[in-house]
């Protein structure tokens, strides 16, 4: 582990750019979407493809999501001097994806606090490898450098309620979703939700060998009954409840209705791709994922 100075230093060069790539959305008072681009990880956006949360409290900053590297994570923190000069406080990794828990290296040295779901860290853990690898080679090792694998500090199993400050959350890890230990983070008083990886908007959802497409409604169900005011999605611009069933809920039970009755009917895998899922084409990556996420529902069904 470097030391915190070797860390500071490592980063004092990086400006605002990367930042910039990210637009800061106001959702509710203090609190804040950080946006990320719908497109693929790449050296320009350092890993960062995805929604960050940002809750400015009376005793700092509570982060939602650290960034998909640690040049990533300086640039998140670039990101937040645009509404507070407060430190990070508290990181909350909602998931095992590399954008989720990858910055917690450059926020630690900094002095925060790293909570996840404790299947989370054990899904981040087992990919660590894969991820780094990967990573490597869509941003590149400059990207990449500096970035370590650091783990939540605290872990919780369902439900952990917190206070910083002022303010109040929840964190729930309700069913395996996109990755195994996604969780949610509620702000009640406010009626805001950070779901991370449980909803998409704007961009086609991922269904991989390390997502259960069943269960991954289950866990959309548990925060939808918040009946939240505003969702700020994993990916995507922050949107009413409405938004999310209509882009994440309804193509998870359409993709496992249409898939079930394609199986009933004898369709092979190798046959798949001939659902009609023109319904969703409006989603980014449409063309890219659904195939690949068809042929992954179907291997996992076969299996129910």
């Amino acid at each position: 582990m470097k030391t915190i100075a070797a860390l500071l230093a490592l980063f004092a060069f990086l400006g605002p750019a990367h930042s910039e790539m990210m637009e800061v959305r106001p959702v509710a008072e203090n609190v804040y979407a950080i946006v990320g681009p719908l497109t693929n990880r790449t050296p320009e956006n350092l890993g960062n493809n995805a929604t960050f949360g940002v809750v400015v409290t009376s005793e700092g900053v509570v982060l939602i999501d650290s960034g998909g590297t640690a040049k990533g994570a300086a640039a998140i923190e670039s990101a937040i001097r645009q509404v507070t000069d407060q430190p990070v406080k508290v990181v909350i990794n909602t998931g095992g994806q590399d954008h989720r828990w990858l910055g917690n290296a450059y926020f630690k040295a900094r002095g925060a606090r790293i909570i996840a779901s404790r299947r989370a860290v054990e899904d981040q853990r087992a990919r660590t490898q894969d991820q780094f690898f990967i990573l490597g080679t869509l941003v590149g090792e400059a990207g990449l450098a500096g970035t370590e694998a650091v783990h939540a500090d605290e872990v919780f199993d369902e439900r952990l309620d917190l206070t910083v400050g002022d303010t109040r959350f929840e964190l729930h890890h309700a069913a395996h979703a996109h990755t195994p230990g996604d969780a949610f983070v509620w702000l009640p008083a406010q009626r805001v939700v950070f779901s991370g990886d449980i909803v998409y908007m704007e961009r086609m959802l991922g269904v991989t060998a390390y997502s259960r497409s069943r269960t991954w409604i289950e866990a959309f169900d548990a925060m939808a009954a918040l009946d939240p005011k505003v969702v700020v999605p994993g990916h995507g611009t922050p949107a009413p409840l409405a938004r999310a069933v209509a882009e994440t809920r309804d193509y998870l039970v359409f993709l496992r209705e249409a898939v079930g009755e394609f199986m009933d009917n004898g369709g092979g895998i190798e046959a798949i791709g001939s659902i009609d899922q023109s319904h969703f084409s409006q989603l980014f990556n449409f063309e890219q994922l659904k195939g690949r996420n068809a042929q992954q529902v179907y291997q996992e069904m076969e299996w129910e």
